[in-house]
């Protein structure tokens, strides 16, 4: 519960049923050892509530249900409503469509509160608050899940290759775990360029990954970040990661990319400094496999593994998941994005040691290439939408304006 950001809170549970009469009759039953509890607690302060899940009860509703739990409960204690020593809970479900609740719950369960989760946490690292966030910013709910997915622990070096403005990196600075890693562009690094703000056209000069950390408190988690290809290699053979930590580009809103092979003999020596070397297309495939690889070469033993893998859900199977020897599955769990198309987090696990000797056959394979067929094609097709943005009609820019009134003057 330290770490956990699904669970809202812990209860011990005193008794359950789908009706509120039998709940009464549960309670008024109850195990001894509860009503010796309550017997001992009879100098402590106690609050009693009401929590509904898809419904919202009337105040005069919640004292009925208040006052029915007090008939069936020997209560000994002083009401605290504020700050009690002991909060106990009667918990209602109404099912998932709160626009068309029924009148009773489907559930009802009554127990004492023993402790909440870390959902604050979500509220703490929200994107609304953040200093510097992308078109791509992960999720802070979704960044603190794949951290503790990676187990993520004080003083581990964690890893994300594809970092874009970093929204990984704090959730695993959270945890106290130091932090690096690439992108391959070089003006999402350094908080160049447009903004992804409403009503902000240019992002502010201290804009940055690291000022996201430092919002936080967690700068000196921040070990750098570099621009580089997650295609080639940079790195000298030595495990090196506690965990690697990613969530890939799709081709969906940022581009697939990778330096292209070919070699510009033109730039001048003066401009290298800003020179921009030349991209090409990186396939979801080659993308995945390659990040197998990195992995079992450069993450410790039994360090993990952690990435969303998009999916296009009716041609999906479990042969589309890429494996490497050196890594097994943990685990697999889907998001669900639309009606046919949704991601699935991937967590693995390195089982085995990376041999250099081996290299040929210590390769990541998939049995099944759900990519052969372009997921941005799907992606859109599945939508209903234009995958092209020229038939997107646009208002005329100012020069295309003067234009007009140029030829409209002659």
């Amino acid at each position: 519960m330290k770490r956990t950001v699904l669970i809202r809170s812990l209860y011990e549970l005193w008794a359950s049923s789908t009706t509120h009469e039998q709940l009464y009759r549960q309670l008024a039953q109850c195990h001894n050892s509860r009503k010796d509890f309550l017997a001992s607690e009879k100098e402590t302060s106690f609050r009693i509530k009401v929590d509904t899940f898809g419904r919202t009860l009337q105040q005069p509703e919640q004292q009925e249900r208040i006052d029915g739990i007090l008939t069936s409960c020997p209560f000994k204690g002083k009401v605290n409503l504020k700050t009690p020593q002991n909060s106990f809970h009667m918990l209602e479900y109404y099912g998932l469509d709160s626009n068309n609740a029924p009148t009773n719950p489907l559930s009802i369960y009554f127990g004492r509160w023993l402790m909440d989760g870390q959902r604050d946490k979500i509220r703490h690292y929200h994107l609304q608050k953040r200093k510097y966030i992308g078109n791509t910013s992960m999720d802070a709910g979704l960044s603190l899940i794949m951290a503790n997915q990676a187990h993520v622990k004080p003083n581990d070096l964690v890893y994300d290759p594809f970092v874009g403005t970093g929204s990984l990196l704090v959730a695993a600075a959270g945890y106290q775990a130091y932090v690096t890693g690439t992108d391959i562009d070089f003006k999402v690094l350094h908080g160049i360029g447009k903004s992804s703000r409403y009503n902000q056209i240019w992002k502010a000069p201290d804009e940055s990954i690291r000022s996201n950390l430092k919002q936080y408190g967690l700068e000196h988690f921040y070990v750098d970040v570099l621009c580089a290809d997650a295609s080639t290699c940079m790195w000298r053979s030595h495990s090196w990661f506690d965990a690697i930590v990613t969530d890939p580009p799709y081709g969906i809103r940022e581009a697939t990319r990778k330096i292209s092979g070919k070699k510009n003999n033109s730039s001048r020596e003066d401009l290298l400094d800003i020179h921009e070397p030349a991209s090409t297309t990186y396939g979801l495939t080659d993308i995945l496999k390659d990040l197998l690889n990195f992995a079992a070469q450069f993450l410790k033993l039994g360090g993990r593994l952690v990435y969303w893998l998009p999916v296009y859900r009716p041609d999906y199977s479990i042969d589309n998941i890429p494996h490497h020897p050196c890594l097994q599955l943990v685990s697999n769990s889907e998001q669900v994005l639309a009606t046919n198309v949704s991601r699935r987090l991937i967590t693995m696990e390195k089982c085995q040691e990376y041999e250099e000797s081996r290299e040929g056959e210590l390769q990541a394979t998939v049995a099944e290439d759900h990519y052969r067929e372009s997921f941005r094609e799907r992606y859109f097709h599945s939508a209903g939408m234009q995958q092209s943005p020229q038939n997107i009609s646009r208002p005329p820019s100012n020069s295309s304006r003067k234009a007009e009134n140029v030829r409209s003057q002659n």
